[in-house]
């Protein structure tokens, strides 16, 4: 993604420009090869000041000045730097995650001591990729989900409509899920105890919900079921454990290094983290716990920092000096992500307490799929013929 930014100022134009590692380098007439294979070595670390006319920007002020601002690591980029600037971690003692959610969330963890970043492959499960109803955040997309614990019949809200599904005016025709729908749905399925701690669809309660019914030697949730049937398989509750999974084993590795088992505050940024609720994100472990009044949405908070290096020549010193103060970790040689990926496989998380989460929701009372005496789960019988 990339960030444009423009200031008038004395007949000349002023542009600042944000991106990830990949787009800043096309940007600047870079090869972003070396960004495809370890070590992931960025060609240029440093901002970048030239003139338009140095990147051929057609129909621009030749004497314009543009700023690019520095990447942090070689998968995280000068959009990354932008939501620092934006938020600051740095200038307080409390210590801030900040996450930008997509096919690859970069991360930052620090505060006015330290500051550490990495990046972590999520995949695109919650951009609707992989998933079964899933489609991009468009009109007739499934954005909101609440799901009745006690019947297990959901309400959902969809992108272009202002009321529920259940509301009497509710007209609204029903395309598929997108990322937030997503994360909602899953969220409330395993707080309404139809999936397991483990991400195993209860089949149990076929008797009790017509909603869960069987398929193949799996069970499925169906969320809507008229002219679209939107319903979540086994294998998409699958492909968001993965996902999560990547995030939240990334994050757990900041903090070990940092030295910390919870953090202070969090915040979401980017075009789909600003539409994530944030407890139903908690609620399936794609965030670590935290007090709920602590985490927010910083919406776009890449735009919203090179709008402020555009205003302010100081700020674009202070990013530059922040980001080369930022300690670089290569999720890919660290030993320990794989422990935390696994352990993060399971809602909200197979060790980690989830206190202040569960203050707020009551735990389910669901335990993991039944176990074999070798600690392997218990298969089912194979189906005759």
């Amino acid at each position: 993604m990339l960030y444009q930014f423009l200031n008038y100022r004395y007949q000349n134009v002023d542009l600042v420009f944000v991106a990830n590692p990949v787009m800043h380098h096309i940007l600047l007439g870079l090869s972003p090869v070396e960004l495809g294979g370890a070590p992931f070595a960025l060609t240029i670390s440093s901002a970048v000041d030239l003139f338009a006319r140095d990147l051929d920007l057609a129909g621009m002020n030749n004497a314009a000045r543009v700023h690019v601002l520095p990447c942090i690591a070689g998968h995280v980029g000068a959009d990354a730097a932008g939501m620092v600037l934006s938020e600051a971690p740095q200038s307080s003692a409390a210590v801030t995650l900040l996450v930008d959610v997509g096919t690859n969330a970069e991360i930052v963890l620090g505060n006015s001591e330290r500051m550490l970043a990495c990046s972590s492959p999520t995949g695109p499960a919650f951009e609707g990729a992989q998933i079964s109803c899933g489609q991009r955040a468009a009109p007739g997309a499934i954005e909101r989900v609440r799901i009745d614990p006690k019947t297990l019949f959901a309400r959902f809200k969809v992108i272009g409509s202002d009321v529920w599904s259940d509301h009497p005016d509710f007209d609204h025709k029903v395309t598929g899920i997108c990322g937030s729908g997503i994360i909602e749905v899953i969220a409330e399925m395993y707080l309404a105890g139809i999936i397991t701690t483990d991400g195993i669809i209860n089949g149990a309660l076929v008797e009790r919900c017509s909603k869960v019914v069987p398929e193949d030697r799996t069970f499925v949730y169906v969320l809507h079921d008229e002219e679209i049937q939107v319903r979540v398989t086994q294998n998409d509750v699958r492909q968001v454990q993965l996902a999560k999974a990547a995030l939240y084993a990334g994050i757990r590795l900041l903090m070990q290094h940092f030295g910390v088992t919870q953090v202070d505050r969090i915040r979401l940024a980017g075009a789909f983290g600003s539409q994530i609720d944030v407890t139903r994100a908690m609620a399936i472990g794609l965030i670590p716990d935290c007090k709920l009044s602590e985490v927010s949405s910083a919406g776009n908070a890449a735009g919203t920092g090179a709008r402020m290096a555009l205003l302010n020549a100081e700020a674009r010193s202070e990013i530059q000096d922040t980001v080369r103060r930022i300690e670089k970790i290569e999720t890919a040689t660290e030993a320990d992500f794989q422990g935390f990926f696994v352990d993060a496989m399971s809602f909200p998380h197979g060790s980690d307490p989830f206190p202040n989460l569960f203050g707020h929701f009551e735990k389910p009372g669901v335990a993991e799929t039944p176990r074999d005496k070798s600690g392997g789960r218990r298969r089912r019988n194979r189906r005759p013929g």
